[in-house]
């Protein structure tokens, strides 16, 4: 199958959670920032991320307006105009994150200026479609009513010629990806921290799968490590 490179980028706890208020702790500022560096030094051609953590960290919570756009029936992909190589792949599965822009805004250059992509499944409010395109933001469609992880990377090689992307999900994005079996590396910064048992794990519903270790170094209690399919 033809597909991107796929590394999983992620700060977890030593019980190997991704989300939760250990995330928000003084001691994980340090991972964090170490996170933030790898991101930048991997030079990928840009990251995957979900509906959720796309709110969380650029959207904020926004919805346009629809009322004044008039729906596309088509379900046809819709490459943006555009000039970038690095690219902000938003699976958002019905449509519901309110972008401003075609591009991420944020002063960190492993994520700013980044050009944003949809994939969706084709149940979507057609007034969205409209609506993206207004303000330039390139949409695939990959499956009728869920995505299908598989269709979505070859529509990201066939449409924008993408070679590498960084997985920086929740749970189930991540995991959704992991039994798709298509995770190629997993680049994990660890903080010596346990989180709570309600916080979410690196793959939700996965499946049994090995890696062998690439690299791995500790600094100021951070231990991060690099993992490459077996």
């Amino acid at each position: 199958m033809k597909k991107p490179y796929i590394t999983c980028h992620m700060v977890t706890s030593i019980d190997g959670k991704v989300t939760g208020e250990f995330l928000s702790c003084p001691e994980t500022e340090v991972a964090t920032e170490k996170y933030y560096q790898i991101n930048r030094d991997l030079e990928s051609n840009g990251f995957i991320c979900g509906r959720v953590t796309m709110e969380g960290s650029f959207t904020g919570g926004y919805y346009p307006d629809l009322s004044a756009y008039k729906s596309i029936d088509s379900r046809e992909d819709y490459v943006a105009k555009h000039d970038k190589k690095f690219f902000a792949v938003s699976f958002d599965t019905h449509g519901k994150l309110g972008w401003k822009k075609d591009v991420i805004v944020d002063e960190d250059p492993g994520y700013g200026g980044a050009h944003i992509i949809e994939v969706m499944s084709e149940d979507v409010d057609g007034r969205y479609l409209a609506y993206l395109q207004k303000i330039g933001v390139s949409y695939i469609f990959a499956g009728k009513t869920s995505i299908d992880v598989n269709v979505a990377l070859e529509k990201l090689v066939d449409l924008f010629d993408i070679k590498h992307l960084l997985l920086e999900g929740g749970s189930i994005i991540n995991g959704a990806f992991q039994r798709a079996g298509v995770v190629d590396e997993l680049s994990l910064v660890v903080v010596p921290i346990i989180a709570s048992k309600n916080d979410k794990p690196l793959f939700m519903d996965a499946t049994i799968e090995n890696y062998k270790q690439k690299s791995i170094n500790t600094e100021n209690g951070v231990v991060c490590m690099r993992y490459i399919k077996d």
